[in-house]
């Protein structure tokens, strides 16, 4: 993906910010007194040394309490920017992290996910941290940083300015700041990001299928495959810090050499009279206050570089299409759903998946839509849950009274259980509360009986049974059979079913399809199937070919 101009990456973390940019400032104010009393503290020693040394007449006592009072202001103001940067740093960090999450949960799905789950969790969690230690730590220090730096100078300029332009010259910082490292340096960085995602989403893809990854006896390619991405992201890591490590090394040359000229300085101004000892100590120090400053800026460099690749990383996930956001748009009654001349295909697809479909689903029918795998069944119930959208034609909801197309805002009147096995980790009561919060004890035993689940009351724990993820701890005809009943808790009175029988056995399966076709009633029920005999218990019979 393209990369975006350090304009937008600014945009984009100044709207990352926002309901946080009072705290940062008061964290980078906190930095900046403390620079003031930094320097403060410099004149302080400067004088103090120079009333021992008889220089200065001065009130000793009154300089010892304020080199006191530098001390104690300096820890105060280090302990409230460390406590404010911190607790302000977790606040913007979770409230990033809610946001992407919504983003991501409210954005359109077009048939093909973009990005791997293991790459968005890299990005959510390492990209994020990125960004908030930017905003909250990087930022405010390259403000103190250069408040600090150009404070020294100052000071040490009022002592004396052709030693301050030796020691400005002599530093050569602008080779941090040239286009060609800041290019490099992003491009090294945008590689390891995406080795680092390429790496955490091998290991989650492969723990989540462990098991069919033994039984395959595939763990061994699946070693090797760890092993060179992680030999990549070494070497990527090397090249970037051999890279940073020769830039800073150039700049550190000049430090040293600023440092000898004003420690030589002073030598030869103490031996020829000019300088006095306390100019000597507050040369040092000021010294050590324009170098410290700019070893920090130069370490921050190539933070701000990571910074920015992790934006446009996480930029990428805010400009995912999103689904039309309103208010709920329920049906009373039994709807019905009719598709007229439906045409679609997905985005990269070369074929039309349907082609001229139509069909009335009458309100309070069961029909069986029947077909071989590949036809197009389950794209038209992720049609009819306004997941992707036709290329022509129409899908309406439609009662006694009125109708409307289908979109995200009519979800409402529809209960979908995809095939498979897609339990949550919890208890079982917990996956069926997830179908309606409010169900009673009773709401659940009857959904359970339909839907052929009554073992449930028969394990030790019951409702309270805990499974883990992706329904650990039962089996698959259970775990499906528990979603069923979950489907069937939802309030709304359109039943989308998808293979809801493909783990059962042949006698669970007609048990199911008995307790559907008596017990299901008040709702138009849907169900996507390739085996035949469902068209014995259905009131209307769609094939697909």
């Amino acid at each position: 993906m393209s990369s975006l101009r350090i304009n937008e990456c600014v945009r984009w973390l100044w709207a990352a910010s926002g309901g946080f940019r009072l705290p940062v400032v008061c964290c980078a104010l906190a930095g900046v007194l403390n620079v003031c009393v930094s320097l403060f503290f410099v004149y302080v020693c400067k004088h103090l040394i120079d009333i021992a040394t008889g220089v200065s007449t001065d009130n000793l006592s009154t300089y010892i309490g304020w080199l006191a009072g530098c001390m104690a202001a300096q820890l105060l103001l280090s302990v409230t920017r460390s406590r404010l940067a911190s607790r302000t740093e977790v606040k913007l960090r979770n409230g990033l992290h809610g946001r992407l999450y919504v983003h991501l949960m409210e954005s359109r799905w077009n048939g093909r996910e973009a990005f791997h789950s293991g790459d968005l969790l890299n990005r959510i969690e390492a990209d994020t941290a990125s960004v908030t230690d930017a905003i909250c730590r990087t930022a405010p220090t390259v403000l103190v940083t250069v408040v600090q730096l150009g404070g020294a100078l100052y000071f040490l300029s009022r002592l004396d300015m052709r030693l301050t332009g030796i020691l400005v010259f002599v530093m050569p910082v602008a080779l941090l700041f040239s286009k060609s490292y800041v290019r490099k340096m992003r491009r090294m960085s945008r590689e390891i990001r995406e080795t680092d995602s390429r790496i955490q989403s091998h290991i989650q893809e492969n723990l989540q299928h462990r098991v069919i990854v033994r039984t395959l006896e595939y763990t061994r390619p699946t070693e090797d495959k760890l092993a060179g991405l992680q030999g990549s992201l070494q070497e990527q890591v090397y090249r970037r810090t051999d890279f940073s490590v020769f830039s800073r090394s150039m700049v550190q040359i000049g430090f040293m050499t600023g440092y000898a000229v004003a420690f030589l300085w002073g030598i030869f101004g103490l031996r020829d009279g000019t300088v006095t000892f306390g100019m000597m100590a507050a040369f040092l120090q000021l010294v050590s206050q324009i170098q410290r400053p700019m070893v920090d800026m130069s370490r921050q460099i190539p933070a701000f570089i990571r910074v920015f690749t992790a934006t446009e990383r996480l930029a990428e996930l805010t400009s995912l299409p999103q689904e039309p956001q309103g208010s709920p748009v329920r049906l009373g009654g039994v709807p019905g759903i009719r598709i007229e001349h439906l045409h679609f295909s997905y985005p990269d697809g070369t074929r039309e998946v349907l082609c001229d479909f139509s069909h009335d689903f009458r309100p309070g029918s069961l029909t069986a839509i029947v077909g071989e795998t590949g036809v197009g069944k389950s794209t038209l119930i992720k049609l009819i849950l306004a997941l992707v959208e036709p290329k022509k034609g129409k899908i309406v909801i439609y009662n006694d009274r009125e109708a409307v197309e289908v979109s995200p805002q009519t979800r409402c009147n529809l209960s979908y259980v995809p095939q498979g096995n897609t339990l949550f980790s919890g208890t079982i009561r917990d996956n069926l509360l997830i179908g309606n919060p409010r169900a009673t004890e009773e709401d659940m035993r009857r959904a359970l009986h339909t839907a052929v689940a009554d073992f449930v009351f028969a394990l030790p724990e019951g409702l309270d049974t805990v499974c883990g993820e992706q329904g650990t701890g039962l089996s698959e005809g259970q775990a499906q059979r528990v979603a069923i009943a979950r489907g069937l808790l939802r309030p709304g009175n359109i039943l989308l079913l998808d293979e809801p029988s493909s783990a059962l056995d042949s006698h669970t399966e007609q048990a199911l399809l008995e307790r559907l076709a008596a017990e299901v009633k008040g709702k138009t029920v849907i169900l996507i199937t390739h085996r035949e005999r469902f068209a014995g218990y259905s009131t209307d019979v769609v094939r697909m070919e």
